[in-house]
């Protein structure tokens, strides 16, 4: 029978390897939401994992109770949940998949070190491209496939929602809509499902007097495509959205919450796309990945998510990652 994570491991403590932008965020995310008692850096450069710990330490103080240390992999063993965010970062002209190459090179120093330890908890992937990373981390791990999962589209699916909300004059909160596929320029907006608290979109769209549907949508979806861009292009990295999101994500993990978000994991022949991992509407607790949710999809919108498992499969395959 396999372990339950939060009964073995210790349910207070998180470990983020990789002190960088999105660690350093995310780290300063997770210690005011006083969700662990525990969160350990570890990084390359030991020295910077020291100073973002001691920094962010200093904020305990108007925050709950929280141990924040630099560390080193033999950390790893009872944490219930090892966050990655280690890798090369995004620059201006680059797109996630470029990073392909660089940060595949980084997995396979990082997956061995875990695997060696007693680590059975929870492996959230945050690093870019996080579906291709997430698949060669399920591979290298040795982890249960339940169990490795990737931030996904979380963030594109708050910038979806948080761009509606605006269109539309209501709160964000109130939108349920999806990006699925890659999170990258194949990405979907699933518009055909959406809804403002139970009432289609297009319907709430037109009762709120707007009259180009088609056109707003499309400026919608190419908005949220390009927000790193845009992003990276006025501040050279993004890190407070995702840290955010990796808070979320955490937040369902640890309260065993059954909240269904389009984390990143592996596919079994949902729309025949078999073997790797895709950004889904998935039931996420304590255990990781319980189940995917399916979707209401139009025709358009699965033959793009068909697409967008193509263009991830033809990338693992270019860099020696066996699908099956």
């Amino acid at each position: 029978m396999e372990k339950n994570c939060l009964n073995c491991n210790n349910v207070r403590k998180v470990v983020i390897i990789g002190a960088g932008f999105v660690g350093a965020a995310s780290a300063f995310c997770i210690m005011q939401s006083g969700l662990f008692s525990e969160i350990v850096l570890i990084d390359s450069d030991k020295a910077k994992a020291e100073g973002e710990a001691l920094d962010i330490s200093h904020g305990v103080t108007f925050a709950k109770p929280t141990k924040i240390y630099a560390g080193d992999y033999d950390d790893i063993d009872n944490a219930t949940l090892i966050i990655i965010t280690a890798g090369a970062n995004q620059k201006e002209g680059e797109t996630r998949l470029d990073l392909v190459k660089k940060n595949i090179s980084i997995f396979k120093s990082i997956m061995p070190e875990i695997k060696n330890r007693k680590f059975d908890g929870i492996l959230l992937i945050v690093s870019n491209p996080v579906d291709i990373l997430t698949t060669v981390a399920l591979k290298l791990s040795g982890l249960s496939e339940k169990k490795v999962i990737g931030s996904g589209t979380v963030l594109d699916t708050a910038r979806l929602k948080y761009e509606l909300g605006n269109l539309l004059n209501v709160d964000s909160r109130s939108v349920h809509a999806f990006i699925i596929g890659e999170h990258g320029d194949s990405e979907i907006a699933v518009w055909s499902s959406a809804n403002i608290s139970g009432i289609p979109l297009k319907t709430f769209y037109k009762m709120r007097e707007h009259c180009n549907y088609d056109e707003d949508m499309q400026k919608i979806a190419d908005d949220v495509k390009n927000s790193a861009y845009k992003i990276i292009d006025k501040k050279h990295a993004t890190y407070y959205g995702i840290a955010m999101s990796v808070k979320r994500i955490c937040e369902a993990i640890v309260r065993d919450e059954k909240s269904i978000m389009p984390i990143s994991s592996i596919m079994h022949g949902e729309y025949n796309i078999e073997g790797i991992s895709l950004s889904m509407p998935a039931i996420v607790g304590k255990d990781g990945v319980e189940t995917h949710v399916p979707i209401q999809l139009n025709k358009i919108e699965t033959e793009s998510l068909k697409h967008s498992a193509n263009t991830l499969c033809d990338i693992l395959v270019q860099n020696g990652i066996i699908i099956s």
